[in-house]
């Protein structure tokens, strides 16, 4: 599984695919004030950002790929702007 979901974080490894946005969204409708750990996150789907950008998660860390961070850290900001 590419996420490993902890009493309050997510930890997300290498590629996060489609399948696990169902399963990620279910645990942040649970743990409200739970955390992700993106660093060792190499690939985030579409599907697990339109999870993120709804529930309003927290990140705890940012994916060491700059590419990735700098992408969801501007499509999360923007998210935020719309407000």
């Amino acid at each position: 599984m590419a996420i490993e979901y902890q009493k309050n974080t997510a930890r997300f490894d290498g590629v996060v695919g489609a399948d696990e946005a169902e399963t990620l969204l279910e645990w942040l409708q649970k743990h409200t004030k739970g955390k992700l750990a993106l660093s060792a996150c190499s690939h985030l789907h579409a599907a697990n950002l339109q999870v993120l950008m709804a529930a309003k998660a927290q990140i705890s860390a940012w994916p060491e790929d700059e590419v990735l961070a700098a992408w969801l850290k501007s499509a999360l900001a923007q998210q935020e702007l719309n407000q």
